[in-house]
């Protein structure tokens, strides 16, 4: 899989004459290959550089582009100076949000082409997933939720947040994740009132709430998912606050839909917890897109007025966090069509009590 001619396509409506991606998410989204190289895209051809450490792989797996290795007498800035005078390229896009001022003052010493930032265009690209994406995500997704019913059945008083985070990541890998999309969060009793709490050596126990933040990476895709459960019969405080959240949620998910700037979604959900009296308690934004990485753009949050796309994938998470407490969150991951969404999490959402 890759999207070199997606990219191809929409240089001249970024106003450049061809675009390099050397980031990690960056390279993988042009050539569907995790290496370290670089890709250059003109509307004629495509190249992809790399050393010797990737090049068998890049050979087997790279498709669509013109494949060449570093040597000692050329590195990559050489290597794509030669794609420059061939192709006359005087507007060379590049990803301004992972490359590093000295970086860049090291590509613009080494070539005659201008460097314009056009970050925006892999962006644009990236925010709305094609179906091969989507089946990725959903395999990932398909991990996460029964890694999630295995810890279900796992969870013992007595255990600590740690134990808990290794066999998530444990049972993950054993079901066919490549790795773990971000740390997970595993926050117990007054911890969960810590949205990214670290797991630690506290014990759970009767009478907790357990907030559990977890996702994997299938395919280069990732997934993302909350549930919050009580070991034991929680307090009617804490039924109350986890039927405000599930409520936001569902209200939430019930506007999102392509066309719909993430901003409105958001303020779908955070009215239900405001109306409840516990707007104060909700400090973060009801989600963000998903995808190569575990947090791209847009969101949908208090500020971003941005119109999702159809194949946006976007999480669907408030929470309420009481100090010195518990917390509650509930998350999902939800693929925008015309008319609705499609939600890919599929774990089960009422109350779990363990």
């Amino acid at each position: 899989m890759n999207h070199l001619k997606a990219i191809a396509a929409k240089l001249p409506e970024y106003g450049i004459d061809a675009m390099l991606l050397n980031s990690e998410p960056g390279e993988f989204y042009a050539v569907g290959f995790h290496g370290e190289g670089n890709v250059v895209v003109t509307p004629e051809a495509c190249y992809y550089f790399t050393d010797s450490r990737y090049i068998e792989a890049a050979n087997d797996l790279i498709t669509g582009a013109e494949i060449t290795m570093t040597d000692r007498n050329r590195n990559y800035r050489a290597m794509v100076q030669e794609v420059i005078d061939k192709h006359g390229i005087q507007k060379l896009g590049f990803e301004e949000e992972y490359m590093s001022v000295s970086a860049f003052h090291v590509w613009e010493e080494g070539l005659t082409a201008a460097l314009v930032p056009a970050q925006k265009l892999v962006n644009d690209l990236r925010a709305a997933k094609d179906e091969e994406e989507i089946a990725l995500m959903m395999k990932a997704q398909e991990i996460t939720d029964k890694a999630f019913d295995e810890i279900c059945k796992f969870i013992q008083p007595g255990m600590t947040e740690q134990e808990i985070a290794a066999k998530l990541q444990y049972d993950m890998l054993r079901f066919g994740a490549m790795r773990m999309s971000f740390d997970p969060i595993v926050a117990s009793g007054p911890n969960g009132s810590k949205p990214h709490a670290i797991p630690g050596e506290r014990k759970v126990q009767k009478g907790d709430f357990i907030t559990m933040d977890f996702g994997c990476v299938y395919g280069g895709y990732c997934s993302d998912m909350t549930r919050t459960v009580a070991l034991g019969e929680p307090t009617e405080e804490m039924k109350k606050v986890y039927q405000i959240v599930l409520e936001a949620q569902l209200a939430g998910i019930a506007v999102t839909k392509a066309g719909v700037p993430g901003k409105s979604i958001d303020a779908a959900a955070r009215k239900v917890i405001e109306d409840a009296g516990y707007g104060e308690y909700f400090g973060h934004g009801y989600g963000h897109s998903v995808g190569i990485e575990i947090h791209e753009s847009p969101n949908a949050n208090t500020r971003d007025e941005t119109l999702l796309p159809v194949g946006a994938a976007v999480s669907a998470e408030p929470g309420i966090y009481l100090p010195g407490k518990f917390g509650v969150r509930i998350e999902d991951v939800t693929v925008l069509t015309e008319d609705g969404c499609i939600d890919i999490t599929k774990s089960p959402k009422e109350l779990i009590i363990l």
